[in-house]
């Protein structure tokens, strides 16, 4: 059976490119953004760009649990929040296909499983722990819909900065 597996992708397509209840995705926050705009820090806040790069850290590192049953970072590896200059080099357009490619890989790998899946365990690097996939879908769940949330403070606050 496939049912929280089907349900856990739709709701990871709703969150990047879909029409769920709150109305917004990260395509429809981050397509209109003007490249500057993609890397502009706001007080003291990580960049779009910082924090696109950050999901999609993760992302990948979930991809590996999934594959090995076990991760390789923690929340102070160097790789989870990559600082804007290096990330300029990238460029919006980079950063943002790397974030979707994360995503197909990461369904793709999902449809390869069915529910019996979440129940198995696997090794968190970062809480030094087994826990069940179920924990680590939520949470990815979970970590994308907070950050989409801070991205659509910090296009409020570039708004309001540049209307005064």
């Amino acid at each position: 059976m496939k049912q929280l597996i089907t349900e856990i992708i739709d709701q990871m397509e709703q969150i990047h490119e879909g029409k769920g209840w709150i109305g917004v995705n990260f395509n429809n926050k981050i397509n209109g953004l003007s490249e500057n705009n993609f890397f502009t820090k706001v007080k003291g806040m990580h960049s779009i760009a910082e924090i696109i790069s950050h999901l999609t850290t993760w992302r990948f590192e979930t991809i590996l649990k999934i594959r090995t049953g076990e991760g390789s970072i923690t929340d102070s590896d160097p790789s989870n929040w990559q600082n804007n200059e290096e990330l300029r080099k990238v460029g919006k357009d980079g950063i943002l296909l790397k974030h979707t490619e994360s995503l197909l890989e990461l369904v793709a790998l999902l449809k390869q499983k069915n529910d019996t899946f979440l129940d198995k365990t696997y090794y968190d690097t970062d809480f030094k722990n087994y826990y069940p996939y179920t924990f680590l879908m939520r949470g990815m769940l979970h970590h994308d819909i907070y950050h989409l949330g801070q991205i659509g403070l910090l296009i409020k606050c570039m708004e309001s900065n540049s209307n005064h």
